[in-house]
């Protein structure tokens, strides 16, 4: 192969390996709560029998 393509794939492979490789293990956890909802929903009363 020609000399620039060489060295064009091996910068391609020096971008992928630094891109997947800076993974630390850092990972941020955060905590999602539901909100009351807005309506109560109505109740069962036996009216409608």
């Amino acid at each position: 192969m020609s000399k620039s393509i060489t060295s064009l794939m091996a910068l391609s492979l020096l971008a992928l390996v630094a891109a997947c490789g800076g993974n630390t293990g850092d990972v941020e956890e955060y905590v999602v709560v539901d909100p009351d909802p807005v309506t109560v929903e109505p109740v069962y009363t036996g009216k409608y029998n």
